[in-house]
């Protein structure tokens, strides 16, 4: 992932594992926002994610490069389809058009 507030897509290219958990690190991010919404895009499609480092970031967000960055963590099994949805998503496969009519609620 290559956002604008994301690390470089090299540095999450590898899983990483988080000892004593079944979780991997799916994306990192500098802001915590990004993070939850890279979250909530894997949630809204199927994938159990979480976000971690959140409470550190917002405490001391000169401390964040260091820390590597608020993390999206998922379970080992979703890890490839959640690292291939962001990337779609950063490509922009998932942008709607401006001429797209998404209707009025009823």
């Amino acid at each position: 992932m290559n956002g604008p507030d994301s690390f470089p897509a090299d540095e999450t290219a590898e899983a990483e594992a988080i000892p004593g958990r079944d979780l991997l690190i799916v994306a990192k991010f500098f802001t915590p926002t990004e993070a939850h919404l890279a979250r909530s895009f894997l949630v809204a499609s199927g994938i159990p994610a979480v976000v971690a480092d959140v409470n550190h970031a917002q405490a001391d967000q000169f401390l964040l490069p260091a820390m590597g960055g608020v993390r999206v963590l998922a379970p080992e099994e979703y890890l490839q389809q959640a690292q291939d949805l962001l990337a779609a998503r950063e490509h922009g496969d998932f942008t709607l058009s401006d001429d797209v009519d998404v209707g009025q609620p009823e």
